[in-house]
């Protein structure tokens, strides 16, 4: 039988007809068979694409002016030599040798930041959670318990340093005093390269109060009923932690050691303070502060930083250290945030 076609109806070759009964709106299809977008619908997406980039633009505003364009400039300036006072001018890979290779306290202070990143991360996660455990299974006075762990994280970072340098004072402070009374060899604490790290740790230890309302929060969203279950199944304590409390509570955890990281990277305010007390020389204007003491122990890449960059004026070297940095912390980030460290599990 013959087929015939309506007028307006030609067939194609593929054998779909270009008419307004084809399917699409405009009358014409793409190459691969679907309908091509009318004049009216690409309007309509494209009010919805713009409605959709005023929604995002405060946060487009401050990831350019505040990340976008500080990390450019920092690479731009890393392959300059500006004293921030002269124009810049292209030196190539110079500022990346000269802090590779010839920078002598490179090396210290990428090792102590390192080493505060791996110890101090650690083990605040752990007394944070370790005491979001405790306060939560108080039965009484729990506000009071709260308070006092958390009031130490309000101190401001430079006073707590202060209390803290004062407290273990190798000669007049409390601590070292009770230790001699006990008839223990007290150490010198921040003035000793051996023991201004774990000095530090302790500060921070002291400060805990911040992971321990995360953990807490996160340890009384548990649900009962998973609990009442292992009991049944007869899971003592360390079964539940493990299969109960732990899987519930390790997007937590990762929030805490990621956050951790990045804000160890930038450890400054302690360590410059603790190190110049503990030393004797006075902090006051117009004073010249060179980080480290005791024997650069103390010393980490973001005091270098301020020192390069706005002591000896050396821009270039201070961009490399920033980078350096920033690679080092979203290394770290990305490993951690990876399936197969444990931290994250499928569901």
């Amino acid at each position: 039988m013959a087929l015939s076609f309506p007028a307006g109806r030609a067939g194609t070759k593929d054998g779909t007809s270009g008419g307004a009964g084809d399917g699409s709106e405009g009358g014409t299809l793409r190459k691969n068979g679907t309908p091509r977008d009318s004049a009216p619908l690409r309007r309509k997406k494209n009010r919805a694409r713009l409605r959709t980039v005023g929604f995002l633009s405060p946060w487009l505003i401050g990831f350019s002016v505040f990340f976008a364009y500080p990390l450019i400039a920092t690479v731009y300036f890393s392959f300059m030599h500006y004293n921030q006072i002269k124009s810049p001018t292209f030196v190539g890979l110079k500022n990346w040798k000269y802090v590779f290779t010839q920078m002598p306290l490179f090396g210290p202070s990428l090792w102590n930041t390192l080493w505060l990143v791996v110890v101090m991360v650690a083990l605040r996660v752990v007394f944070g959670l370790g005491i979001g455990l405790l306060v939560t299974k108080i039965k009484s006075g729990v506000g009071i318990f709260r308070t006092i762990f958390y009031l130490p994280y309000l101190a401001p970072p430079v006073a707590a340093t202060v209390a803290f340098v004062f407290l273990l004072n190798p000669s007049t402070g409390p601590v070292n005093e009770l230790l001699g009374h006990l008839g223990i060899d007290a150490p010198t604490w921040f003035n000793d390269p051996h023991w201004s790290k774990p000095s530090l740790v302790m500060l921070s230890l002291w400060g805990i109060g911040d992971l321990m309302v995360i953990f807490m929060a996160a340890l009384l969203d548990v649900p009962k009923e998973q609990y009442e279950a292992a009991e049944l199944d007869g899971a003592n304590a360390i079964s539940k932690f493990r299969y109960v409390t732990w899987p519930s509570i390790t997007p937590i955890v990762m929030f805490a050691v990621v956050t951790g990281v990045v804000q160890t990277m930038q450890y400054y305010t302690q360590a410059l303070v603790a190190g110049k007390l503990a030393s004797g020389v006075n902090i006051g204007p117009g004073s010249v502060i060179q980080p480290g003491y005791p024997d650069h122990s103390t010393i980490t890449v973001p005091q270098l930083v301020y020192s390069m960059g706005f002591q000896n004026f050396n821009t270039g070297a201070a961009c490399v250290l920033s980078l350096v940095l920033f690679a080092i912390a979203m290394a770290v980030t990305l490993l951690l945030m990876r399936k197969s460290t444990g931290l994250l599990t499928e569901d």
